[in-house]
């Protein structure tokens, strides 16, 4: 593979799952590099990666003051990417939920797209092992934010996706308050509406074995009420003069359907 590729791994207390999530990365995509953008993990990721990174010149590690959210490290993320230089950067997972034996397939789909989500709801894709609360939560939630903002996509909250660098530099990140899994609605939302070519491969989710969920009551609740209030204004610029609202311009799909 010609393009230079870069994951970014944001983490917080994944001590116990950090080195076998790069050890499988580079079984998969040998080439691959890695940044481990840590967020003053006491349990002493930050200082894990370090090494690890002392070890192998694949795997970068960018060390942040506070844990200040998990869109605010992809976004630090990407900009290190940029300015080193990567083609394609992608989302994924630091716990081990996200199977890194999948990237390829991802990675393949950019041939014919700008922006390649992981999707557990598309056709051949699944979740293992979550409780029933959490599975019907992440089912309702898909369901209401693709009839809310109108969107083309089966899981427009999924956290492992690839993206070429030219679809980054283009999307106004420095404008994306949200954090949690909205952050991941929130620029896939804004990649349609620049007019991306937005691709969904199925994947298999799995719930992480060590160390605890990072999902809470609060990033619940941003995601619901962000979501309302971007479907209410979406809805409001077609019907009130002078507003106008950019078309969801860009192609959303799954290959080989």
């Amino acid at each position: 593979m010609s393009d230079r590729v870069l994951v970014v791994l944001p983490t917080y207390d994944e001590v116990g799952n950090l080195r076998r999530v790069l050890e499988r990365l580079h079984a998969s995509v040998p080439d691959a590099h890695a940044l481990v953008v840590d967020d003053a993990s006491p349990d002493g990721t930050g200082a894990l990666a370090d090494a690890l990174a002392a070890r192998d010149p694949r795997v970068h590690v960018l060390h942040r003051t506070a844990k200040a959210g998990l869109g605010r490290a992809y976004v630090a993320g990407f900009r290190w990417g940029r300015e080193h230089g990567y083609d394609v950067l992608v989302e994924m997972d630091a716990d081990g939920s996200h199977a890194p034996e999948q990237l390829p397939a991802l990675l393949r789909a950019l041939a014919d797209a700008d922006l390649v989500l992981g999707s557990r709801y598309v056709d051949g894709g699944r979740v293992e092992d979550w409780p029933l609360h959490r599975l019907v939560l992440s089912r309702v939630g898909n369901r209401y934010t693709r009839w809310a903002l109108r969107l083309p996509l089966r899981d427009a909250t999924g956290g492992f996706r690839a993206a070429r660098a030219e679809l980054i530099d283009r999307l106004p990140f420095d404008e994306v308050a949200s954090e949690g899994y909205c952050f991941q609605v929130d620029w896939a939302w804004r990649a349609l509406r620049s007019g991306a070519r937005v691709t969904e491969v199925p994947i298999t989710f799995s719930e992480r074995t060590w160390g605890r969920s990072k999902m809470s009551g609060p990033i619940v609740g941003e995601a619901w009420a962000r979501v309302t209030m971007w479907g209410v204004q979406d809805r409001l610029a077609d019907w009130l003069p002078g507003r106008v609202r950019p078309p969801l311009a860009g192609r959303a799909g799954v290959p080989g359907r």
